[in-house]
């Protein structure tokens, strides 16, 4: 009973090591440096099976030192990352020395997957005329090519097949950069959207809580007028007020991204981008509005915006009226302009330009159209003026 317990611990134990050491070579491997180190010490045992020619024929070094000089040259892959071009040049050297071609395959690879196409392409051609340059010197071993079609037959396909191999290995890491790019992008859009609903929701929910609480508070202070509550309750009413002007400065002015969130001020500038573009604009903004609450004017701000946008894509040229004014207790937007004769379909679709102007103004209790008005494209929004 004890022996079998015995052995189930250490059955257990050798698989949790085995399990650790799994996870860790996983890890190891896949740091860049370690698969420089792998990279070099592959190309130091493949040139190893030449240390006997190199001793007996090229360049008669011997054993050990023939070892020596290989495994340096081999050694120049760990900066094939950041300098491709030292190792294309220590292969070079070997070439020229002691004819080996081996590891101008790694230099070349190297410069295809971390320099890209251009540079394999000008590596290939620079390794070819080196080699030929040194197949026509006396003392190009026959083993290495003894006629002009087995050298070529040999050195060529070396080349053009290792940087080919590095520059569709560069590819595929531009496309996983891509991706992961892309990814992100898509993770802090999400983000983003999310946090601007919530500030949406908080302004629109509390701030209409805020909104109640200061009318009630008003409304106890005028039943208590000349009683002992009468100051507590105009003192309530204040605090609510200032509380609600403090929401809009955290959630609507700072935004949420610490930059403000574009208002009726920021109106001109659309104009003036618009006109530049080749589409004249009239603007018109009561005085009034510039008084009312932040997220209107954001949402006045964006209506316009994208306006502007449809109009000088789908009817450039033309005039856009622009008014904003404050009437009967709503912010009414108004956007116009003459709808093309050279085209005959309506120049703003129901994409996501129109609807995300929609979705704003619905956001704070307002009413949206956009269409075709007899000769004109007329955009009309209203949105609750508020306290």
């Amino acid at each position: 009973m004890m022996e079998s317990m015995h052995d189930l611990s250490a059955a257990q134990a050798i698989r949790q090591a085995t399990a650790t050491g799994r996870r860790l070579t996983a890890r190891w491997a896949q740091a860049p440096r370690a698969q420089d180190a792998l990279t070099a010490l592959s190309c130091l045992a493949l040139m190893s099976l030449d240390i006997p020619g190199l001793a007996e024929a090229d360049n008669s070094l011997n054993g050990p030192l023939a070892a020596l000089v290989l495994a340096l040259g081999a050694a120049s892959l760990m900066v094939r990352r950041s300098a491709p071009w030292v190792t294309y040049a220590v292969a070079f050297v070997l070439l020229s020395w002691l004819h080996e071609l081996t590891l101008a395959q790694f230099a070349l690879y190297s410069l295809g997957r971390y320099r890209g196409r251009l540079a394999g392409a000008v590596g290939v051609l620079g390794y070819v005329a080196f080699a030929y340059v040194m197949f026509s010197l006396p003392g190009w071993p026959v083993h290495r090519g003894d006629s002009l079609s087995s050298f070529l037959s040999l050195v060529v396909p070396i080349g053009v097949l290792a940087a080919g191999v590095g520059v569709a290995a560069n590819r595929q890491d531009l496309v996983r950069a891509l991706q992961a790019q892309r990814a992100e992008t898509d993770v802090l859009q999400a983000v983003q959207r999310e946090r601007s609903r919530i500030a949406r929701d908080v302004h629109d929910f509390v701030g209409r809580e805020l909104t109640l609480l200061s009318v009630r508070s008003q409304v106890l202070a005028r039943r208590a007028a000349g009683g002992d509550f009468e100051d507590g309750f105009e003192e309530l009413s204040d605090t609510a007020r200032s509380a609600h002007r403090m929401l809009n400065e955290i959630i609507v002015q700072r935004g949420v991204d610490g930059a403000p969130t574009p208002g009726l001020d920021a109106l001109p500038a659309l104009v003036a981008a618009s006109e530049r573009a080749g589409s004249p604009v009239d603007l018109l903004v009561d005085a009034a509005a510039y008084r009312l609450s932040p997220i209107r004017q954001a949402a006045v701000h964006r209506v316009v915006q994208e306006c502007l946008t449809n109009a000088a894509k789908h009817a450039p040229g033309e005039r856009v009226d622009v008014r904003v004014r404050l009437a009967e207790g709503e912010l009414q937007v108004r956007v116009r302009n003459a709808l093309p004769v050279a085209v005959p379909v309506a120049p703003v679709s129901s994409g996501t330009g129109t609807a995300g102007m929609a979705e704003r103004v619905h956001t704070v209790g307002g009413s949206f159209s956009a269409g075709p008005s007899g000769a004109m494209y007329e955009v009309l929004a209203a949105l609750p003026a508020g306290a």
